[in-house]
């Protein structure tokens, strides 16, 4: 549940961030007549998320047990570029975003051409590319995790996106959006590093990958994944009781070179290091 809540929280936040920002300039400009065109992108972005990860489920699940395997890593694969992919272009953007997003709405609204279209597609793409992002994430985490433990825990997270979404548009929550980002950026990784070493196993199953299956450990007596502390670091950090050669090498070259450019120190900018909402 837990990996679910936090991404979830950090996709959805991320996504109210822009379109609170977009909706609090317009308001604050004397152009609330605007607004109606914000939220449809951001329906027409929901709609579409939906849509995506609904078919990707039905075409999946038409496939024999080899193939949804294969299946299983390439969503696995997708998943985690699209994590690591995320917290390192927020780590950057999180410095400007307000100003660059401010920015490009005074360039859309001077559009006589099409001012209309302009927001609805910065509102729209805002929110589709958190949106997709999500859906291949748990399309990845409900195959690692059975269960409803996982949607729900996603379904409190896009909650509490909101609700936070929503308090820092309206100037009653202040948010230090540097650390909050640092620090699930970090578990992030731990997630996408546990994520990259199942996609190893499923093609494996699948029969495509058999190198490297050496044992590295057996740990099915002390830590299985079967009890309460096995469940738990499983589905944080994919952790399996027995795994061999070829996981554990994925996992760490994926977490140690992640974790290297991300902790990083970044280069000094103009503005300060430190920015609220």
């Amino acid at each position: 549940m837990l990996p679910a809540f936090l991404i979830m929280l950090r996709e959805g936040l991320e996504a109210a961030l822009i379109v609170g920002i977009i909706a609090g300039y317009l308001a604050r400009t004397g152009r609330q007549a605007w607004l109606p065109t914000v939220w449809i992108g951001v329906l027409l972005a929901v709609a579409l998320s939906l849509f995506v990860g609904a078919a990707v489920l039905a075409v999946g699940s038409q496939f024999p047990q080899k193939l949804q395997e294969l299946f299983e890593a390439i969503i696995g694969a997708l998943a985690v570029i699209i994590l690591i992919s995320m917290v390192f272009w927020m780590r950057k953007a999180a410095r400007s975003i307000k100003k660059t997003v401010e920015h490009d709405i005074d360039v859309a609204l001077a559009d006589a051409h099409g001012p209309t279209w302009a927001l609805i597609g910065m509102s729209f793409f805002a929110v589709a590319r958190e949106g997709l992002e999500s859906v291949f994430f748990l399309l990845a985490i409900f195959q690692q995790s059975p269960g409803p433990a996982a949607p729900i825990g996603a379904l409190l997270g896009i909650a509490a996106a909101v609700v936070l979404g929503y308090g820092i548009y309206r100037g009653g929550v202040r948010l230090d959006l540097r650390r909050f980002f640092l620090w699930t950026g970090i578990f992030i990784i731990f997630v996408a590093a546990g994520l990259a070493a199942s996609v190893l196993r499923s093609l494996h199953e699948a029969g495509i990958w058999n190198h490297l299956q050496q044992p590295v450990w057996d740990l099915s007596r002390t830590l299985p994944v079967s009890s309460i502390l096995g469940t738990v670091l499983s589905a944080l950090f994919g952790y399996h009781e027995t795994p061999v050669l070829g996981e554990v090498l994925v996992w760490a070259i994926v977490l140690g070179v992640s974790l290297f450019f991300f902790l990083r120190p970044q280069r000094p900018a103009a503005e300060p290091a430190r920015q609220e909402v």
